[in-house]
């Protein structure tokens, strides 16, 4: 199928977002004046409204607007057809696949930070199933969430079992060129029980872990809230880190809708010489067609620099 061309109606919406007149083309196929910077990457339904329900149709969209990477938090969960469906669209349109999760079924609760031997069974069985799924979508980076923290058992003994349990899923990762990014979620206003709340902590057990298949997702919201200094714990955390997730505070919506300087912070990834993904983890500040012209054309004024 070709890809669509979308058309803005409405003059006056048209004027007030910087975008082509009635008539005229808001999307051109892909090219090199109209990628961003950054491969910053959209999620399912995040455009909806402007390229249709079919996510295949969503993923064309995203590729016509220069969004050159796409993540998946539920691809795991999704039919084997539907994943192997999306990575031919992403090859179709030259996007890469970012971060899915790959522990679906085993994060929650405290028996990672505890050490329970069934538990950590089940999770190393989750990592084997994953690198199928890693492989039907061309994947390289799967998000990787620990659960939360045992009440009852020292905090440092918890962090020797989730490295133990880290190095073991290494050892079934690395042979096939694929990296568990794992998230610290901030504990003050979405996760209160989370056992990996800060970005040192995980930068910690990465270290420990010793593997080209640990790092760190530096999902740049939940640090706003739980430590802020964004800049210099990138720099801090940078050799262990292996993707980067975006939301503005407060709110988790795009850039430019709250407190952060998401145009210096990307500048000064960019100048680090970054080339991984950046995932638009972050929900549309605006409603409908209109809040996702505005979403897109606010990432083209955070990514000019």
């Amino acid at each position: 199928m070709d890809r669509r061309t979308f058309v803005q109606s409405g003059l006056a919406t048209s004027a007030a977002l910087g975008l082509p007149l009635e008539g005229e083309s808001i999307i051109t196929e892909s090219n090199d004046a109209n990628a961003f910077k950054l491969k910053y990457a959209p999620h399912i339904g995040m455009f909806k409204h402007s390229a249709g329900e079919d996510p295949i149709d969503q993923i064309k969209f995203m590729a016509d607007q220069g969004f050159s990477a796409f993540e998946d938090n539920s691809l795991a969960a999704r039919d084997v057809v539907l994943q192997e469906k999306f990575g031919k669209a992403l090859r179709d349109n030259d996007m890469e696949m970012g971060v899915f999760v790959g522990n679906w079924i085993v994060r929650r609760g405290d028996g990672l930070a505890k050490g329970d031997p069934e538990v950590r069974k089940a999770f190393v069985d989750e990592i084997k199933s994953s690198v199928d799924v890693a492989k039907r979508v061309g994947a390289t980076w799967m998000t990787i969430v620990l659960g939360n923290r045992h009440h009852r058992l020292e905090p440092d003994y918890q962090t020797a079992n989730i490295i133990e349990t880290l190095k073991q899923a290494s050892a079934i990762l690395e042979p096939h060129g694929l990296v568990m990014v794992i998230e610290p979620l901030n504990h003050l206003h979405n996760h209160p029980d989370v056992f990996l709340s800060k970005v040192p902590h995980g930068y910690l057990i990465c270290k420990a872990v010793n593997s080209p298949s640990c790092k760190v997702l530096f999902d740049m919201y939940h640090q706003q809230i739980t430590e802020g200094n964004i800049i210099q714990n990138i720099d801090y955390a940078y050799e262990e880190t292996g993707y980067f997730q975006i939301g503005d505070v407060p709110g988790r919506k795009e850039p430019t809708t709250g407190e952060m300087n998401y145009r210096n912070i990307f500048k000064h990834i960019y100048g680090k010489g970054y080339t991984g993904i950046l995932g638009m983890e972050h929900g549309n500040f605006h409603p409908d067609k209109e809040g996702e012209l505005k979403l897109i054309k606010a990432y083209r004024e955070v990514d000019d620099f």
